[in-house]
């Protein structure tokens, strides 16, 4: 087998995610054969180091070898049995150790299978608590603009990207929409912080007005990835727990793509006021497994446990359910995976690597079509422009952000862009010499993509 062989099997059959497929006649897929660590390895020989961890998931690198023999030792003893009804001992203890890991509060786990379901639950979980408790009146949700939740359709509807909304409309919720309070927005000289408080008064006023028949905020903490990586400061979650508590609405976070050591910390509410904030919900996947398994979990209170258990004749039970609910082979990749957080102090040394790539590309900062590069944690971004004074943006039908990744996977990295942005999200295990790489692949990518 080679490339050429496999795309054309490929390109006969299988369609594939987030593709105009009719790019392909310029931009195949690149087919991978295997992976180790940091790198993709096709069946040229070539290899690529996996700087977006494969859709923000693989954190510990591929074929990690802890995470394979905790899933190959539970393959040999339970590959799945349902959730309802039955239960299996990694899933009792995988929710055992993230009620001890989350914020406080945060005691209960529904399991599901992926990101997007996650936050669905979410969603009709707080609607349904209010509907048992007697405030039926409450049906809508409040996002923020720019935000992101996934694709299917309740997701999709609290999420605000342009061309979703206008392609699906007819078939969404309608959720009421605060500014988002993202600091590339704000005026000069003005701070993140600054920024960030002055923003939520556009939150505080929908509260005010709409409480009522709210049932709950839906944020993505600190980081607005799908949105091209957009960042916020931890104040804002300060205030917006604040706000929920004080009008009597449900706050869902959403750290699908920043929980398990993306923003600094484990999860990014931890870094909101002098102790972070428990939300009432709390949606992870992604990192979840490591990028090993599809599986997701949200985590909520013994409050909104209680007002669901009651006697069957009620009818008051949560209607939710998915086949690989808890999946044994899932749920023990997720405890190696916690298990790796432990055994490398990883948080710490993500501090080092986080500085590793701010290091790395320094000097962007000052190219003339490089309005921002900003960053949180182990995410780093970087905002092309056609102007940096007035950070006038490229014309989105140019695609210059496809030329970096094309470049950048001509010098073995692959660096998938968001519109314009280039961004690093890669696996803990990458090294200085590699993110060093990375730096040097990007500002030649973003050079090429700007001159031409």
């Amino acid at each position: 087998m080679n490339n050429a062989e496999l795309i054309a099997r490929d390109l006969n059959v299988v369609w594939h995610p987030c593709t105009q497929m009719k790019d392909t006649e310029a931009i195949p897929p690149v087919p991978i054969k295997r992976g180790e660590g940091v790198w993709l390895e096709d069946f040229d020989g070539n290899r690529y180091i996996d700087a977006v961890s494969s859709w923000w998931v693989n954190i510990f690198g591929h074929a990690n070898p802890a995470i394979n023999d905790r899933i190959k030792t539970q393959l040999d003893t339970l590959e799945h049995v349902m959730l309802a009804g039955f239960s299996h001992e990694p899933a009792v203890e995988l929710a055992e150790r993230l009620v001890d890991l989350t914020p406080a509060g945060l005691t209960r786990a529904f399991y599901a299978d992926n990101g997007s379901a996650a936050v669905e639950v979410a969603l009709k979980m707080s609607f349904h608590y209010w509907r048992n408790t007697g405030h039926g009146e409450k049906t809508r949700f409040i996002n923020l603009s720019n935000s992101y939740h996934g694709e299917t359709l309740g997701a999709l509807a609290v999420g605000d990207v342009d061309l979703y909304k206008k392609t699906y409309e007819p078939l969404l919720l309608k959720p009421l929409t605060a500014r988002s309070p993202d600091c590339y927005e704000r005026e000069p000289g003005m701070s993140w912080e600054a920024h960030s408080r002055a923003v939520f008064a556009d939150m505080e006023a929908l509260l005010a007005e709409h409480a009522h028949e709210t049932c709950a905020v839906i944020v993505e903490p600190l980081l607005q990835c799908a949105g091209h990586m957009r960042m916020y400061h931890p104040v804002y979650l300060e205030l917006l727990r604040e706000a929920c508590d004080r009008y009597g609405v449900h706050l869902i976070a959403d750290e699908i793509a920043v929980g398990f050591g993306r923003t600094g910390t484990l999860f990014a509410c931890e870094q909101a006021g002098a102790h972070g904030i428990s939300p009432d919900f709390m949606c992870l996947s992604k990192g979840l497994t490591a990028g090993y398994l599809p599986l997701s979990i949200t985590m909520t209170t013994d409050d909104i446990y209680a007002a669901f258990y009651d006697d069957y004749a009620n009818l008051t039970a949560f209607l939710h359910s998915h086949s690989y609910t808890g999946n044994p082979l899932a749920c023990a990749a997720a405890l190696a995976t916690l298990d790796e957080f432990e055994r490398r102090d990883q948080i710490a040394v993500n501090r080092g690597l986080a500085q590793h790539m701010a290091d790395a590309v320094a000097p962007l900062a000052d190219h003339p079509n490089v309005a921002e590069v900003r960053q949180t944690g182990m995410v780093l971004a970087i905002e092309m422009v056609a102007d940096k004074t007035t950070k006038t943006p490229f014309d989105w039908r140019e695609r210059r952000g496809i030329r970096v990744y094309r470049h950048a996977l001509s010098q073995g990295a692959l660096l998938r862009p968001l519109g314009d942005v280039i961004y690093f999200m890669p696996p803990y295990v990458i090294t200085p010499e590699q993110i060093a790489h990375l730096g040097e692949v990007a500002a030649q990518g973003i050079e090429r993509a700007v001159s031409t």
